[in-house]
């Protein structure tokens, strides 16, 4: 009678961190879509400022149309991205058009001194803190999902929940990688 009750204790134990286990895939699966649907909220919250920093430039800088041209090309690439690493793809093409068009303002000391450009630029900036930090949390999360769908005994339960390991959201910058040139 004892070993049966022990027997049956083990079984129900067994159960419950089998489905402890599962449960924990499921959510750790969700938090990686959501923190991508906040990725793409915070590149769509920039998107959208595009149009009107290329405005308030284009009335100054009329002759810079390259730069122009390109924040234009990246957004349109921007907003037709699926999946991470395309996602990611253009977000690294909208940052360095963003670079040029910002670079462009500074032979601009009127465009500088502009209101309207003043408060996007600030609005970008914030923007720009949102995105990196959205960034941020997706690999976080992603990191600990692969974690738990690579690691025993969650592994075991990884296919019965139908959740494998994502791909980090990596954005391809060359300048990033480059050292920065310090003079004093």
């Amino acid at each position: 009678m004892t070993t049966t009750w022990i027997v049956l204790g083990v079984i129900v134990l067994l159960v419950l961190f089998a489905i402890s286990s599962y449960n924990r895939l499921i959510r750790l699966n969700v938090t990686v879509d959501e923190a991508f649907s906040q990725i793409e909220v915070q590149l769509k919250r920039r998107s959208d400022l595009i149009p009107n920093l290329v405005e308030t430039v284009k009335g100054y800088a009329a002759h810079e149309k390259t730069a122009l041209e390109n924040v234009v090309a990246a957004r349109a690439k921007a907003t037709t991205a699926s999946g991470v690493a395309d996602v990611a793809a253009a977000d690294g093409a909208m940052t360095q058009a963003l670079r040029g068009l910002l670079a462009v303002s500074e032979a601009y000391p009127d465009l500088k001194a502009s209101t309207n450009f003043l408060a996007l630029q600030e609005e970008l900036s914030t923007t720009e803190n949102k995105v990196s930090f959205a960034r941020q949390f997706y690999n976080d999360t992603v990191r600990s999902l692969n974690q738990t769908v690579k690691t025993f005994p969650s592994s075991l339960f990884a296919g019965a929940a139908k959740v494998g390991a994502r791909e980090f959201y990596v954005v391809d910058d060359p300048a990033n990688r480059q050292a920065p040139n310090v003079k004093f």
